[in-house]
């Protein structure tokens, strides 16, 4: 594999963690060589997570964010295996009279399904992730979610932004299949499974709560859920597949999938992001067997 313009690198047993522009990474990786890839990318320019120019999160407006992001959309479909898939933590975005001119909610999670179209994927299956709006409003203060809206004028009161899964499947014949067996993967937990709507998805269950007991670097602001990350993995993954994700900040998706038995490559372009993922795979390795994320 050829080695890919880096600022700093670790590796561990069944993984790697690159400090470096993830358009770089990807295309170092060769055609068709990763069986899974699972990502929670910026939301546009909704936060600002450093100042280099090749931080995708530091775009101008959505349209800068574009012609970024879909350099990456491109070869990540490239380095997919046939017939396999690649999932995006995703949510809609919130407008503001300061920002767009009006009050209300673009559609991120539609952007994202056409871009991954646009790159050959097949729009595979989505679910709808449960957030408590109650927890939303007391962040965000948004007009919409506040009690005294309701009595002011209800017309501008709106429902709380969940969170996507939303998976996309590369064409072709997947020639090593995933299989399950009525043990590993009983149908009540199928049925949990396939349900278009997680209802019992822990909120605090992330690495930004595990890291914040053990080390006092600084937290990433929107980690992805454990529970979400180790759903898909068992869900589409075999032992020893290769996992991908290009912003994979404090390590949240590799850290499951090593510890499920999987291997690893991510990207993080942020020092303070990288250094936590470092050592947040290596712990997953030393965790590997244990608790699920289901139940940690």
């Amino acid at each position: 594999m050829e080695q890919p313009n880096v600022m700093a690198q670790c590796e561990g047993d069944g993984w790697v963690m690159y400090q470096a522009d993830c358009v770089d990474v990807l295309r170092s990786l060769p055609d068709a060589s990763v069986h899974f890839q699972i990502l929670s990318p910026p939301f546009e320019s909704l936060y600002t997570y450093s100042a280099s120019d090749r931080d995708m999160g530091n775009s101008r407006d959505s349209n800068q964010f574009w012609d970024h992001y879909l350099f990456l959309v491109f070869e990540q479909a490239r380095v997919l295996k046939p017939g396999r898939l690649m999932s995006v933590h995703c949510m809609n975005l919130p407008t503001s009279k300061t920002h767009h001119g009006y009050i209300g909610i673009r559609d991120l999670r539609g952007e994202i399904i056409r871009a991954h179209e646009n790159a050959g994927l097949i729009y595979h299956s989505e679910v709808c992730i449960w957030k408590d709006p109650v927890t939303a409003m007391q962040r965000t203060k948004a007009l919409g979610l506040l009690h005294k809206q309701i009595k002011k004028d209800s017309t501008m009161s709106r429902q709380g932004i969940p969170d996507y899964l939303v998976t996309f499947r590369k064409p072709g014949e997947n020639p090593e299949p995933v299989t399950h067996t009525n043990e590993s993967f009983p149908v009540q937990l199928w049925q949990r499974y396939a349900s278009p709507v997680w209802m019992d998805i822990n909120p605090s269950n992330t690495l930004q709560y595990r890291s914040a007991r053990e080390h006092n670097d600084e937290r990433h602001i929107a980690p992805l859920q454990l529970q979400v990350i180790e759903r898909a993995i068992e869900l589409w993954t075999n032992p020893g597949d290769v996992v991908l994700s290009p912003f994979a900040g404090i390590g949240s998706e590799g850290f499951v999938a090593v510890k499920m038995g999987r291997k690893f490559i991510g990207a993080e372009l942020k020092a303070s992001y990288y250094g936590q993922a470092c050592r947040n795979l290596a712990q997953a390795k030393r965790e590997q067997g244990g608790l699920s994320a289901e139940t940690a």
